[in-house]
């Protein structure tokens, strides 16, 4: 723990200003100097064995090096001299920015990643006495583990699975963290970047394997026709009516739009029969003389 002199209140100041008055004042009435002198003691006494912690902050107190408990928020009172503060720990949840430059995935593939950790102390007692900087152990951890999971993923996972990265990073760090009194809520991963040429490459990879797909796709769907038809054809084999009816369906739909001529071969014609339903159709359609 790294113990240091915490900044002098406000209220110091403000004690040691009403203390000198009030010094002033009665050597003043009694026309004795002692007042004087024993007010700005009193005052600077005050001035510093009053400290203020904030409403998020816990401060340790150390008399003669010797651990006594933590102090705040609010107002508290030290022995000047005797006593001796940590540095106030901040129990909000807080940010560290961590990256890892140039470091190679289990495909060796040299990437550049950005990612945040969120964390917060949770014992104040123990993050002050057991390390002695929480914060710039938190930042080294972390990018450490960075690099220790980038190198255990391939690269298609750190892209894809960015979420999976972090909760595994937000474990690894929290089983170091703990012992400290401190923990990592979660870890996002913000940005993955790779080599320009590497992203040239990735891109016609990926335009290679949509196009695969999309001739696989219309391969299979060749191959479906195929068999439908066949179907079809052996279903037409055994029934000529059903051969007749879908010819003649195929004409309905050829002829039905206005002004249009379709030309169909005689044998055709005689194969399905056309022949007296159309010289019937032609008659029953020509005017009486």
């Amino acid at each position: 723990m790294k113990a240091e002199l915490v900044g002098i209140s406000d209220v110091g100041k403000a004690l040691l200003v009403i203390c000198s008055v009030a010094g002033a004042l009665g050597s003043a009435l009694t026309e004795k100097p002692g007042f004087v002198i024993a007010g700005a003691l009193i005052g600077l006494y005050f001035l510093f064995a009053i400290r203020v912690a904030k409403q998020w902050e816990k401060i340790a107190v150390l008399r003669l090096g010797r651990y006594t408990g933590l102090r705040g928020p609010g107002l508290f009172h030290i022995i000047p001299i005797v006593d001796t503060v940590s540095r106030p720990v901040d129990q909000r949840v807080r940010i560290a920015n961590v990256s890892a430059e140039s470091t190679l995935t289990r495909d060796t593939v040299p990437v550049n990643v950005d990612a945040i950790v969120f964390w917060v102390v949770w014992n104040a007692e123990k993050s002050i006495l057991e390390v002695q900087d929480f914060e710039a152990a938190i930042a080294m951890s972390a990018q450490t583990a960075l690099r220790e999971s980038i190198g255990r993923h391939e690269l298609h996972q750190m892209v894809a699975e960015r979420e999976m990265l972090g909760r595994e990073l937000q474990r690894i760090l929290d089983e170091k963290t703990n012992p400290w009194g401190i923990t990592v809520q979660s870890v996002e991963v913000r940005d993955v970047q790779i080599p320009s040429q590497l992203q040239d490459a990735m891109s016609r990879e990926a335009q290679a394997e949509r196009e695969r797909r999309a001739r696989i796709i219309l391969g299979t769907a060749e191959t479906e026709i195929a068999n439908k038809f066949a179907q079809a054809a052996e279903t037409y084999q055994g029934n000529q009516v059903a051969l007749h009816l879908r010819a003649m369906n195929m004409l309905y739909e050829a002829i039905k739009e206005k002004g249009s001529m379709v030309i169909v071969p005689s044998s055709a014609v005689e194969t399905m029969g056309l022949g007296g339903m159309l010289a019937t159709a032609t008659m029953g359609g020509a005017k009486p003389s």
